[in-house]
């Protein structure tokens, strides 16, 4: 019998990719959630259901008895809210919604494996320093406040051996499937829209950053899942710095524009990932690099203009 997993975020760039290595293993029955539409596919059932309701989750969860629950539906509005409405939409409504999960799980007694998807900026008030699973937390803003308070909480019901599970630390990582509003993404969006002066100023900033493609990512979440036993955290990075500035002059290969990249800031350090753990425990194994990634989405990019 097919072991279900169900994913929340399904319809997003992690949710999607996993979905499809899960479907290919040919040993999940794959359900997810979305807030937007229901959807029915060889691959996946997406069910529209409101995760702020225990009741509905309650039912949810106990009609589909889930064998692995992860858990990527989280909302970061730091684009988008100001002041007052930061609190609610990046604190409590993902706090809120992430706790129900857990609480579920543990109310029915199920044996579920819940994996939470963490965040590098849990630790994003460090500067310069490498990262591992023993790091202490340093989160600066609500979004990353609540993926902290959200680990402990869980860490503290798997300490009672109310829940099992972990929480996957996940460095920057991007597909075709990303939001264009993330950093390479964006880069990409603006060399095909000749927004020079937008590209100017990303150059201009001197940004370094340990980067992955998704693919990589979510293939190191579903190696989790295949183990008997789950650590209490797992940092999947490239553990490598990654000098936007060059991946600015590799695009502009493509275009070839005219664009001054004489001015720069003072580089910034950085902190990275230290992956150790996962090559050692799931023998996570980055197959990608940047740059494949890079010509993954321009080739995209172009696809779908062409298309208009």
């Amino acid at each position: 019998m097919k072991k279900v997993v169900m994913i929340t975020g399904a319809l997003g760039q992690d949710g999607r990719i996993i979905t499809n290595i899960l479907y290919k293993s040919n040993n999940f029955k794959i359900i997810g959630t979305d807030h937007n539409k229901n959807i029915i596919n060889k691959k996946i059932k997406i069910y529209k259901i409101n995760l702020f309701n225990k009741n509905i989750i309650k039912k949810f969860i106990s009609t589909h008895k889930p064998k692995y629950l992860i858990h990527f539906a989280s909302k970061n509005y730091s684009y988008d809210f100001k002041r007052k409405l930061v609190f609610n939409k990046e604190y409590l409504d993902n706090f809120i919604i992430s706790k129900n999960l857990i609480d579920t799980i543990v109310f029915l007694n199920l044996k579920t494996i819940f994996i939470f998807a963490g965040s590098a900026r849990m630790y994003e008030g460090y500067n310069g320093k490498i990262i591992n699973e023993d790091t202490r937390f340093k989160p600066v803003n609500y979004y990353s406040k609540y993926k902290v308070d959200i680990h402990k909480y869980f860490m503290q019901l798997k300490k009672n051996k109310k829940i099992n599970g972990s929480t996957v630390i996940l460095f920057n990582h991007d597909s075709i499937f990303r939001n264009k509003k993330f950093l390479i993404p964006r880069l990409i969006n603006y060399f095909i829209n000749r927004k020079l002066s937008l590209i100017r100023n990303i150059y201009k900033s001197n940004i370094i950053g340990d980067f992955s493609h998704a693919a990589d990512i979510c293939y190191g979440i579903y190696s989790l899942m295949l183990k008997k036993k789950y650590p209490n955290k797992i940092i999947l990075s490239s553990f490598k710095k990654t000098y936007v500035n060059d991946i600015i002059l590799f695009i502009n290969k493509y275009f070839n524009y005219k664009i001054n990249f004489n001015k720069i800031r003072k580089r910034p350090k950085i902190f990275l990932g230290d992956n150790s753990l996962a090559k050692n425990y799931i023998k996570y194994k980055p197959k990608f690099n940047i740059y494949y990634l890079v010509n993954e989405l321009i080739k995209n990019n172009i696809k779908l203009l062409k298309r208009r």
